[in-house]
């Protein structure tokens, strides 16, 4: 039961409320001996079939089948469910005798028979030939006794026991006070999607009053072409009337001539009327990917290839993808300044965040999920780097631009470690920790990024932390006067690391010998990004440019998918800002920031284009995956933090 110690943490809550420090001395001491194990399934299957038979210990086999028959005879009178619990019985003693006789003590199959044979003997005649089993040679032939030694008749009984556990503890026939934790799971949920609900519900309402604009603007403008049209027929029908009474000369033609042109007239205004309305028609059809916002003098004209989409912002700069399909956003406005960094924990349930003014918040998006670990951090200088300890959500690391590297513990929500990296090189560009050994490596330059440019970051160096005494183990070589790294990543059990420079360059180390192994120019331009493939055999670089290339570790220097998102990245910055991508859990898509509202997400290796992310009011910083759900997280510089789940 899942729920079991959270109930029990009701009860010792209830009884130091009340006052019952007898009864609450008594209950600690009847957990201490509980003979139900908590009524956890897999540890009473444990008990009886690793334990209890194995060691011959048949007092307390009867013992615990004895406590589970007078439990649910008293709290769940159901004939059925006793009976069924009978013949379990009858056959797990039955077992018990086998299994002495299979290791040749037949003294412990006596000695059972001696302990319990009267209470066998008024329970039925089924037992009755059993007394003789522990003098036959061979049971295991014998007719009456031979399925009783098959290895199908043990596994089904094992099966048969789960199952009737799992009917009796996970049922409906628990205690209310054990539901209590499950229905406010459920209330919490029920509140979560009825505010979903809600959120698409706003989302309809402002769509369909978006639509019902665009329906009158084009009846407007269907309505002056037609007017405008009518016009040019009457002046038409005019000008052939005074073309009439100044040619009588010629009135036997015209009587033939005049009533042939003025049905040609009538026919072409008809015809514009139809073209004007079928171009009204298309026009309105466009509105619903380019609306004007009257920037053109308030004229009312629709104009082709606006370079603004329905809220009026600017999308020039934005991948022609559809939006993504989301089941639900919820927006984190905590910070007063643009984000720079935003990573999930290791569960994926909690989120820190930092924004340039050197606060760092830790929070949940999660409505069903205590909110006691959320903090706000303050570093003093602008956040660089963030990164979560591998197992589980306890430590956060966070590096800044003025060389300081801080150890907050959540679950105290305090600062446990306060680093700080040589003089010569202050700006902490990356912190990764090991998926396996309790170590971090750091990346630092020598020269201070300005607004996020990285193109004057001077020289890098590369230190192992040990996360134990806290306290630097070694420098990785890297040259002479290396370039700054920019990013970092370790492989799934940490023996590789790679990094990204400056000049355009991957790095990587055998993390066992300290050593660079390989290396490889990967772009023209600094990188900005790099992560490993879900399955290792590849790994993504991000370069400031925006370029993203897949680079084949099997076979080294040759890509093996490649994209180039310009219209997310601004073309005169580039080689100077920092610019983040994300890898989903399956390794199939790949977020990336972008200097306008939306980023784009790539399908890997897919014919199947992408998506774009819902708008934030100002370009994306920062991006991360959820590590197992279909999550992902954007952090803009209009200072906000979006959590998106998608379909």
């Amino acid at each position: 039961m899942e729920n079991m110690q959270y109930a029990e943490e009701l009860v010792r809550e209830f009884l130091v409320f009340r006052g019952f420090t007898k009864t609450l001395q008594a209950f600690e001491a009847e957990l201490g001996t509980d003979i139900g194990k908590g009524f956890q399934v897999d540890k009473l299957l444990d008990l009886i079939f690793s334990v209890y038979i194995p060691g011959f210990q048949a007092d307390k086999l009867v013992g615990l089948l004895s406590f589970f028959k007078q439990l649910f005879s008293s709290s769940a009178p159901d004939t059925v469910l006793v009976a069924t619990l009978s013949k379990l019985e009858v056959s797990i003693l039955r077992c018990y005798i086998v299994h002495a006789i299979r290791s040749g003590r037949r003294d412990k199959a006596v000695e059972f028979f001696g302990m319990n044979g009267n209470d066998l003997l008024q329970k039925g005649q089924d037992w009755t030939p059993w007394f003789a089993i522990p003098y036959i040679k061979n049971p295991n032939s014998d007719p009456e006794f031979r399925v009783y030694f098959s290895k199908e008749w043990y596994e089904a009984l094992q099966l048969s026991m789960r199952n009737f556990f799992n009917e009796i503890f996970n049922g409906s026939r628990i205690p209310a006070l054990l539901k209590i934790s499950s229905e406010k799971n459920n209330v919490s949920r029920l509140k979560k999607e009825i505010k979903q609900l809600n959120v698409k519900l706003t989302q309809l309402q402002a769509l369909l009053e978006e639509k019902d604009t665009q329906i009158s603007r084009s009846r407007s403008y269907a309505a002056s072409t037609m007017d405008s049209s009518s016009r040019q027929s009457e002046s038409s029908t005019l000008s052939a009337g005074v073309h009439e009474e100044h040619h009588l000369e010629m009135s036997e033609m015209r009587e033939t001539v005049t009533p042939l042109h003025s049905m040609n007239d009538a026919e072409l205004v008809q015809e514009e009327s139809e073209s004007s309305i079928s171009k009204s028609g298309h026009e309105a059809s466009s509105l619903s990917f380019y609306a004007g916002d009257g920037r053109a003098g308030g004229s009312s004209q629709v104009v082709y290839d606006s370079p603004y989409d329905e809220n009026g912002r600017d999308t020039t700069g934005e991948e022609e993808f559809p939006e993504v399909k989301v089941d639900f956003q919820e927006t984190f406005l905590g910070h007063t300044s643009p984000i720079t960094r935003s990573r999930f924990s290791a569960s994926g349930n909690n989120i820190a965040s930092a924004s340039v003014d050197g606060t760092v918040r830790i929070w949940t998006y999660d409505s069903s999920t205590s909110p006691s670990r959320n903090a706000t951090i303050y570093c003093g200088a602008e956040i660089m780097s963030l990164d979560w300890e591998c197992k589980s959500d306890r430590l956060l690391l966070i590096g800044t631009a003025s060389g300081g590297i801080k150890a907050w513990n959540v679950d105290a929500k305090r600062v446990v470690c306060d680093l700080n990296t040589t003089e010569a090189f202050p700006s902490v560009m990356d912190i990764k920790c090991s998926p396996v050994e309790p170590i971090f490596v750091s990346a630092s330059a020598s020269g201070r990024p300005s607004l996020g440019y990285i193109d004057n970051l001077g020289f890098a160096s590369l230190t192992v932390w040990n996360m134990k005494t806290w306290k630097a183990m070694t420098v990785l070589p890297l040259g002479e006067d290396p370039p700054a790294i920019t990013s970092l990543c370790f492989n799934h059990n940490g023996k590789i690391l790679a990094a990204s420079a400056t000049d355009g360059m991957i790095h990587m180390f055998d993390m066992s010998a300290g050593l660079q192994i390989t290396g490889w120019p990967a772009h023209d331009s600094p990188i900005s990004s790099i992560i490993f493939g879900s399955d290792e055999t590849s790994i993504f670089s991000l370069g400031s440019d925006g370029k993203v290339f897949e680079w084949s570790l099997q076979n080294q220097g040759k890509v093996l998918w490649s994209v180039n998102p310009s219209r997310s990245h601004d073309n005169e910055k580039s080689g100077q800002l920092r610019y983040e991508m994300a890898l989903d859990a399956l390794g199939r898509r790949l977020l990336i920031t972008s200097d306008s509202v939306r980023a784009p997400i790539y399908q890997i290796r897919s014919r199947a284009s992408g998506v774009r992310t819902l708008p934030h009011t100002a370009s994306i910083t920062t991006v991360d995956w959820h590590p197992t759900l279909p999550i992902f997280l954007t952090g803009s510089s209009d200072h906000s933090v979006r959590v998106t789940s998608t379909l």
